[in-house]
């Protein structure tokens, strides 16, 4: 791309700000939260949303936890209108929630925002007009103190509709495309509609410096963001409010930096809905806070309901890898991190200390209402951790650790052969083939066991290759017993190497859960998996399954 460039494009200009505070601050509380998903043309849809998708959205942001919910553009459309007088003529704003419109500064515009408005108790009038070098020069071809007086003409026309409006009304200044504007202009347009407004402690503003377009990194933003802070009048009874867009792939970042460099709201979308690549994610903003201890005043608790209202609404998909709520953001396929994962789960659950400490998991996806059924999945990159994973938590197999690698190599097998992604059913279906249902040249029929002073008398009852035989032997258990029995008559030789037992299911119907690991004359071993009601019976089962898969035909 480079010999196309020619001067084409020039570095953004950095910011001179000597002594700036920011890179040393810490976020401590959460921001004023404004959601901004119902706003002008909701927010660039392919499809508008109607009214009753609005309103659903809009019981979704109250139910998140919004304080401040931008209702639209009344004066741009009758659907917006007409959806504001929904929520006033129903009684659907609470008491404690602010409703801000949209409104340019055109008196046509502000006089039917303010009808939308009649009846609302709580209200943000969002007053803006563009600033910036290229609007001025290209769109409007005015200068800086005509794009002042066209602000200040705004101002005052709201004050003129304030007047005869039974409720409260606060007003909200952007000078639009402020990235692409000179900070000096930014803080005389500013002071300016402040000082005609008649900011006091009483009538605070809210200075929203936009980020309309992305156009540096996100430190010139913070750099901004201070720099305005230091030169705005009446400083105390200003909220520097942020709203950026996420052209360069960083509104996250210049957000949180802008926190950091005194801003004191935010606006952004659930799932960074907006124009071109979109607003900054409310969601990942506040889950970021959420995993530094930070109370969000946010309630994401049930992801996936919100995931559900928005999709439904706005008719636009989720990105599976979009951070904390993507279908895959808290999915592991390769084997070591699916293994790092599953020690990580057993030790949080071990420990009575609850600081989160799971390795690839930054938050607990039970935070989110997500569960961990989805966190391993398996496809030819998994590893043995994995799949012993989904065995144990989807399904109740506490494989010992031994027959980690064995299943392990079993599931790869297939998953190398479809080349695909198996589903826990799929995998619990390989398990129970192999371990419950292997090839049988030798078959349990019956067993009885009595116990003589210090040892266990064993009769066993098999058929090997379709003869039925019959054995009876001592031991120091069922198992040793059995074992002894069954090598009177049956030819291959084997050693126990290893057995475990775990209960699976409710007591009430709990059923036993037997592994038994053998190794042959030759050195090789084979696990097998044996379940009953009886614990006695479990295990020769798991024994018997061992030894048709070390010696099948």
């Amino acid at each position: 791309m480079g010999t196309i460039l020619n001067g084409k494009y020039r570095p953004y200009p950095q910011v001179d700000l000597p002594n700036r505070q920011w890179p040393s601050n810490v976020i401590e509380k959460a921001p004023i939260w404004c959601s901004v998903d119902l706003r002008d043309g909701n927010q660039a849809l392919i499809t508008p949303m109607n009214l009753d998708q609005k309103l659903e959205l809009f019981n979704l942001l109250l139910k998140l936890g919004f304080k401040t919910i931008e209702v639209g553009f009344p004066s741009a459309s009758q659907v917006e209108f007409d959806f504001l007088r929904k929520l006033v003529d129903d009684d659907l704003i609470p008491d404690d929630v602010t409703v801000q419109v949209l409104v340019q500064a055109r008196e046509h515009l502000i006089k039917r925002s303010f009808e939308a408005l009649e009846g609302v108790k709580s209200a943000i009038v969002h007053l803006y007009n563009s600033t910036s070098v290229a609007q001025r020069k290209i769109v409007f071809k005015k200068e800086r103190q005509e794009i002042i007086e066209l602000a200040l003409e705004g101002v005052d026309l709201v004050k003129k509709y304030e007047a005869n409006h039974n409720g409260k009304i606060a007003l909200e200044y952007s000078p639009e495309s402020f990235t692409g504007t000179e900070l000096e202009f930014s803080a005389e347009i500013c002071n300016a509609v402040t000082a005609r407004w008649g900011i006091s402690a009483e009538r605070k503003v809210v200075i929203n410096l936009p980020a309309t377009v992305e156009m540096a990194t996100p430190n010139v933003y913070a750099d901004q963001i201070e720099w305005m802070s230091r030169h705005l009048d009446n400083r105390e009874h200003v909220l520097i409010s942020t709203h950026t867009h996420n052209d360069r792939g960083t509104s996250v970042a210049a957000t949180e930096l802008a926190l950091l460099a005194g801003a004191d709201r935010v606006e952004g979308t659930l799932l960074s809905n907006g124009e071109r690549t979109g607003n900054v994610d409310i969601i990942t903003l506040a889950l970021n806070m959420f995993t530094q201890g930070l109370d969000t005043g946010l309630d994401f608790s049930d992801i996936n309901t919100v995931l559900d209202v928005v999709e439904r609404c706005t008719d636009m998909k989720t990105h599976e890898r979009h951070p904390y709520v993507g279908e895959l953001v808290y999915t592991a396929f390769s084997g070591s991190h699916q293994d790092a994962i599953n020690k990580g789960l057993a030790y949080q659950r071990a420990k009575e200390e609850p600081f989160w400490e799971v390795p690839y998991l930054p938050i607990d996806p039970e935070d989110v209402g997500r569960t961990y059924e989805s966190i391993i999945r398996i496809n030819s990159q998994s590893g043995k951790g994995g799949i012993a994973y989904i065995l144990e938590n989807r399904f109740g197999y506490q494989l010992p650790k031994k027959m980690h690698p064995e299943i392990g190599k079993i599931i790869q097998k297939v998953t190398d052969e479809e080349a695909r992604e198996l589903s826990n059913d799929e995998i619990l279906a390989i398990f129970e083939k192999t371990y419950f249902s292997p090839p049988e040249h030798l078959e349990l029929i019956s067993r009885s066991a009595s116990t003589k002073e210090n040892a266990v008398w064993c009769k066993l009852n098999y058929s090997y290759n379709g003869r039925e035989i019959e054995a009876e032997s001592e031991g120091n258990g069922p198992i040793d017993a059995c074992r002894k029995a069954l090598l009177k008559d049956y030819p291959n030789k084997f050693v126990l190497n290893s057995y475990s037992e775990h209960s699976c299911g409710e007591k009430s119907s709990a059923t036993a859960v037997a592994y038994i690991e053998i190794e042959t004359s030759e050195g090789h071993r084979f696990f097998g998996v044996g379940k009953d009601s009886d614990i006695t019976l479990a295990s020769i089962k798991a024994l018997f399954s061992a030894i048709n898969r070390a010696f099948k035909n």
